[in-house]
């Protein structure tokens, strides 16, 4: 038991809650199995596809993750520096992976997503306390936008801007 407790403790955070798991690892599935649909429909070869159901495993799993009561409690707490909530998101180099081993999706496009995202952390950061829920809201969706729309990114790859946006700067930047 203690294995799992400290495998959950790190997927998701110490002390969260069987429903928080539950809700965790469902979407952590469900993403992964619609990310590696897409990537097998998409004719992408085993490694490709492997790496964007891993990513998928960790964007759409993560994003609920960071919204529990138990990741809010662990990012948020008393004593909690901005700067670890920085570091957090300062380390999600996924899109620079997906760059490496996904034919089509670029290095100027992962590069652009992880600079979004790394801004909008210091957007929000920088803000007003009472403003850093709309401004990270406001990197959010322009992010997203952003990404989408400056370089090609392939269709099994459409759901990484908004779930990875949403994961570092709505529900792990965010202390509600």
């Amino acid at each position: 038991m203690t294995a799992l407790r400290t495998i959950n403790g790190l997927l998701v955070a110490p002390g969260a809650g069987t429903g928080e798991l539950a809700v965790t690892y469902g979407a952590a599935a469900a993403g992964t199995v619609l990310a590696a649909a897409l990537a097998l429909d998409a004719g992408y070869a085993a490694l490709p596809a492997a790496v964007i159901a891993a990513v998928a495993f960790d964007m759409f799993g993560g994003a609920v993750a960071n919204a529990t009561g138990a990741a809010k409690r662990r990012f948020h707490g008393p004593g909690e520096a901005p700067s670890r909530r920085l570091g957090f998101v300062a380390v999600h180099v996924q899109p620079f992976l997906v760059a490496l081993a996904v034919p089509g999706y670029g290095w100027a496009a992962a590069g652009l997503l992880y600079a979004l995202a790394v801004a909008g952390a210091l957007a929000a950061t920088a803000a007003p306390a009472d403003l850093r829920p709309p401004v990270a809201f406001g990197a959010a969706v322009l992010g997203t936008a952003v990404a989408l729309t400056a370089f090609p990114v392939p269709g099994a790859l459409l759901w990484l801007a908004p779930a990875l946006l949403v994961k570092l700067l709505l529900a792990h930047f965010l202390p509600a």
